[in-house]
C-alpha cells in the first residue's frame, strides 16, 4: 500500500506537469516539467528496494545451507551483508537525489507553483524506503505471530 501511494503521488505530479501551461501574465514561457532527472532518484530507490528484499535473511546470520556455494560460509555472509548495504545505499542515494532535485530545480528557481513536482519526488522516495523497511520487518518475523526478530 505504501509503495503504491508513493508511486501514485509521483505519477500524478508527472501527469500534471505534462499538462502545465505558463501563466498568461508571465513575461516569458517558463514551465518546469518532470524530466528524466526527476525519475532517476525513484529508479535508484526501486533498485535498492529490490536488492534489499532479495537478500536471503538466513545468509545474513550464517544460517542455512551453503553447500550450493563454492566459497566458505563466512564469504557468503560477507557477500549478503555487502548486497544489503548496497541496497540501502541505493535507497539513501535516491532519497538524497530527490531532495537535491527538489532544492535545485524547484526551490532555488523561485517558482512556487511548480514545487509540488519536487515534493512529490521526495514523497515517492521516502515512501519506497518505508515500504522496504515494512517488507523487511514482515519477512523477518518468525512463524509465531508474537515472535519478532529484528536482528540481522
Amino acid at each position: 500500500m505504501q509503495f503504491a501511494v508513493a508511486n501514485w503521488v509521483f505519477f500524478d505530479a508527472a501527469i500534471v506537469s505534462a499538462h502545465t501551461k505558463p501563466p498568461p501574465d508571465a513575461p516569458y514561457d517558463t514551465v518546469l516539467q518532470v524530466t528524466f532527472a526527476d525519475w532517476v532518484p525513484g529508479i535508484c530507490s526501486l533498485i535498492g528496494l529490490l536488492v534489499v528484499n532479495l537478500v536471503n535473511k538466513a545468509h545474513l546470520r550464517g544460517d542455512g545451507d551453503t553447500s550450493a556455494y563454492t566459497s566458505s560460509e563466512s564469504s557468503v555472509v560477507w557477500k549478503a551483508r555487502l548486497f544489503l548495504f548496497l541496497g540501502f545505499a541505493f535507497m539513501a542515494g535516491g532519497l538524497a537525489g530527490s531532495v537535491t532535485v527538489l532544492v535545485l530545480k524547484y526551490i532555488v528557481t523561485e517558482y512556487p507553483q511548480y514545487q509540488y513536482f519536487g515534493i512529490a519526488n521526495v514523497v515517492q522516495n521516502a515512501g519506497i524506503m518505508v515500504s522496504a523497511v515494512i517488507l523487511w520487518v514482515s519477512a523477518t518475523m518468525g512463524e509465531n505471530e508474537y515472535d519478532y526478530q529484528l536482528s540481522l
